[in-house]
């Protein structure tokens, strides 16, 4: 099975190199905005999370049942992360 890997052009290098030196210069002369941004967003993906968890009955009817499928879950993740470190 071959794998069809395309590497970048210079053109397409230098474009990322210069968009990241304008992030970073934009990230410098604008921490809150940027703060503010990343906050919307994290809180914004909680919330959807959220909204998707409420439409399934059964985790809403039953939060105890979430509540212990969340702990397995960071507990199996955690040993994993430990494992492979």
């Amino acid at each position: 099975m071959t794998k069809n890997f395309i590497p970048f052009t210079d053109k397409e290098e230098r474009l990322v190199e210069k968009l990241a030196e304008k992030r970073g210069k934009a990230e410098v002369k604008f921490p809150l905005s940027f703060g503010l941004l990343a906050t919307f967003g994290f809180v914004s993906i909680l919330y959807g999370f959220e909204k998707l968890i409420d439409r399934i009955d059964l985790f809403a009817n039953n939060p105890w049942i979430l509540l212990v499928t969340g702990l397995l879950i960071l507990v199996s993740t955690g040993a994993a992360y430990r494992k492979l470190n």
